[in-house]
């Protein structure tokens, strides 16, 4: 970890309180729409080259999350694998390292992972770095999930690293959490009783 990153995991405490009290980056969207096109015939390429089928997700909710090693709100990592531990049965949650604001995420696949494991402990998926916000090179699962023609209702992308979107147990998006919600906040584990 550089003395940036050491840093910044220091000061997210500070940062989580003041974009709280000054609702910055905390706006929640959700809707009970059913998906026009399956979230299980998606398929991403993790950071291991290997592909994960989303047909494996069936009958489980999925956390999906766009992520960078040098930005603010990076100490998530640790709140997201709290997450990942305590409903493990009932929740898959899924990385895509993006290098998309302010050059956050310089790091190789191989890097990112190691970063992840040594100073966080992650175990959920890490997927191969790509592009989360809306252009033509826009990974085809931030394709699914900021279209509402394939999700059925939503158009909201990434505004920044640590954005959050939740689809429940039948493929459907049902939320997307700006990044000052925290993974253990009381708003994502509302979101997961429904």
């Amino acid at each position: 970890m550089t003395i940036r990153q050491k840093l910044m995991k220091f000061t997210y405490p500070i940062l989580e309180k003041i974009t709280s009290l000054l609702k910055i980056n905390n706006k929640i969207v959700s809707a009970n729409t059913k998906a026009n096109e399956s979230f299980y015939d998606l398929k991403a390429l993790q950071n291991s080259g290997t592909i994960l089928d989303f047909g494996m997700l069936k009958n489980k909710k999925t956390l999906i999350v766009n992520t960078a090693s040098n930005c603010g709100y990076t100490a998530q990592y640790e709140g997201l694998e709290a997450l990942y531990k305590l409903h493990k049965n009932e929740l898959e949650i899924i990385a895509f390292p993006a290098n998309d604001f302010k050059e956050q995420e310089k790091d190789d696949d191989n890097t990112i992972a190691e970063f992840c494991k040594i100073n966080f402990g992650v175990t959920f998926p890490i997927m191969k770095k790509s592009v989360v916000i809306t252009n033509s090179e826009q990974n085809t699962v931030y394709q699914w999930l900021t279209q509402k023609n394939k999700n059925g209702w939503n158009t909201k992308a990434p505004n920044w690293n640590f954005c959050k979107y939740l689809i429940d147990e039948n493929g459907n998006l049902t939320h997307f959490f700006e990044p000052s919600i925290a993974p253990m906040g009381v708003e994502i584990m509302a979101a997961l009783k429904k």
